[in-house]
C-alpha cells in the first residue's frame, strides 16, 4: 500500500516557512537560503495564496532585469497553490506535480496549513516503497 501525506510528513517533520504576498523577494530569498530550502509558502493572514520558488526569481526577477529588494513576492510567486491533505497518497501528489509541473504542495488539514512537500520528498518516498517492495519478494523467492 502506498505512503500517504501524513506518513511523509511525520518522517520529515512539518515545518514550513512562509513569507507574506507583500515581503520583498530579498527577503524571501534571505529566508530560503537561511534554511536551506528551494521554495517558500506565501501567506495573506496565514492563507496559502502562492509559492515563491527559486525558479520564480530566476525567470521573473533576474532575467527581467528587476530589483529584488524593490520587488514584492506577491508580483512574481506562482498563485493559488494547488493544496493536498494528509489523507492523500504519494502517488496523487506525484500525478499532480507531474501534470501540472511544479516541485512543492503545501499540506492542509481544514484550515491550517500543516506541512510542505516537495518533489524531493515524493520520489524518495517512492524509491523507498519499491526498494521495501523488491525485498519482499527477493525473500519470498529465496524462501528466506
Amino acid at each position: 500500500m502506498m505512503k500517504t501525506v501524513a506518513q511523509i510528513l511525520a518522517k520529515k517533520g512539518r515545518d514550513v516557512w512562509s513569507v507574506e504576498a507583500g515581503d520583498s523577494v530579498y527577503s524571501a530569498l534571505e529566508l530560503m537560503a537561511q534554511k536551506n530550502i528551494g521554495a517558500v509558502l506565501v501567506t495573506e493572514a496565514s492563507k496559502p495564496v502562492g509559492i515563491l520558488s527559486e525558479r520564480d526569481y530566476a525567470r521573473k526577477v533576474v532575467l527581467m532585469k528587476r530589483v529584488s529588494r524593490d520587488t514584492a513576492v506577491s508580483e512574481i510567486m506562482t498563485p493559488n497553490p494547488v493544496c493536498v491533505r494528509p489523507d492523500q497518497s504519494i502517488e496523487d501528489c506525484m500525478a499532480l506535480m507531474t501534470a501540472k509541473r511544479f516541485r512543492h504542495l503545501p499540506v492542509v488539514e481544514g484550515d491550517a496549513v500543516v506541512g510542505m512537500l516537495s518533489i524531493g520528498d515524493v520520489v524518495e518516498s517512492m524509491i523507498s516503497e519499491r526498494e521495501f517492495l523488491i525485498q519482499q519478494l527477493e525473500n519470498y523467492i529465496t524462501g528466506a
